[in-house]
């Protein structure tokens, strides 16, 4: 297995998924948050999402991390690409408790530099629910922007492409 890196940033700290993260997972995607990223779903759903989640690493080399504040799973935030979606996604998730604060910014902005300097694909986009305004602003503050139409694989998404950095090529 891929051995997954610590991103530290100013406020938090990108690491492995590990099971005692598993409640703060399970209580956002109990909630009526969850609603713009497949839930609410019930413990078994949950479970499978998360294992999902940490295997994500183990078959492709790269994945989503816990998102850690003052020691506490705080969200995640990553990178994934499963057989099903075109590109690479870029995605943020802040657990409501932690939420305002601008953390979700600062561990997507970790997880970007870090999937272009260590991966360097192709394209690299975020989907979005077209009603999540707050995940709307924060891809435009990233500096992604929108194609037309819905994502191929989820008609309930836009799809914000995300540049490159300069001076970099595929």
């Amino acid at each position: 297995m891929t051995e997954i890196p610590v991103i530290t940033t100013a406020r938090l700290r990108l690491r492995a998924l590990c099971e005692t993260d598993f409640p703060a997972y399970a209580a956002f995607y109990a909630s009526d948050r969850a609603g713009f990223v497949g839930g609410p779903l019930g413990p078994k759903g949950t479970w499978k999402r998360f294992a999902a989640v940490a295997g994500h690493w183990a078959l492709k080399g790269f994945g989503w991390w816990t998102v850690e504040v003052d020691g506490r799973p705080a969200g995640y935030a990553g990178l994934h690409h499963p057989p099903y979606q075109a590109d690479m996604e870029l995605g943020w998730t802040i657990y409501a408790p932690f939420s305002g604060r601008g953390l979700a910014l600062e561990a997507a902005r970790a997880a970007l530099h870090w999937g272009w300097a260590n991966l360097n694909p192709r394209r690299l986009v975020s989907y979005v629910d077209a009603q999540n305004a707050p995940s709307i602003r924060l891809a435009e503050r990233l500096g992604a922007t929108p194609e037309p139409g819905r994502a191929a694989h989820d008609p309930l998404s836009l799809t914000f492409v995300h540049p490159r950095p300069s001076g970099e090529t595929t």
